[in-house]
């Protein structure tokens, strides 16, 4: 499994790869770090993603799920590792406005405009 650390702008190669790792033409699973302002993406689950950014010394409280939908330039923001009652996300979907738009606006950062 190759779960791709982002820190800048990704380019059409990674783009490829983490497509070609989750067998998808269309969508990029991913963990988003608020705190540090990075990402994985590229395995086949999200805590996959997740699991990297933790090696990274991440703290997992600002660690969320979320994707890529490259061809419609979108992010999403369902994924099991949301669910976290502790801080009061209880489904999957990431429901606080303010964290969608810090995970949103780093992913768009990464790779709006980027075609594979």
């Amino acid at each position: 499994m190759s779960i791709l650390v982002i820190r800048e702008q990704v380019t059409p190669a990674q783009l490829r790869q983490m497509l070609e790792e989750y067998a998808s033409d269309e969508y990029i699973k991913l963990a988003v770090d608020l705190e540090q302002g990075i990402l994985a993406g590229g395995g086949e689950w999200h805590a996959d993603c997740e699991a990297v950014l933790i090696e990274l010394d991440c703290d997992h409280s600002s660690i969320w799920g979320a994707g890529w939908l490259w061809q419609t330039q979108q992010a999403t923001f369902d994924s099991l590792i949301n669910i976290r009652p502790k801080q009061g996300n209880r489904t999957l979907e990431l429901e606080d406005p303010k964290l969608r738009e810090r995970v949103s606006s780093i992913v768009t950062n990464f790779f709006a405009g980027v075609n594979p």
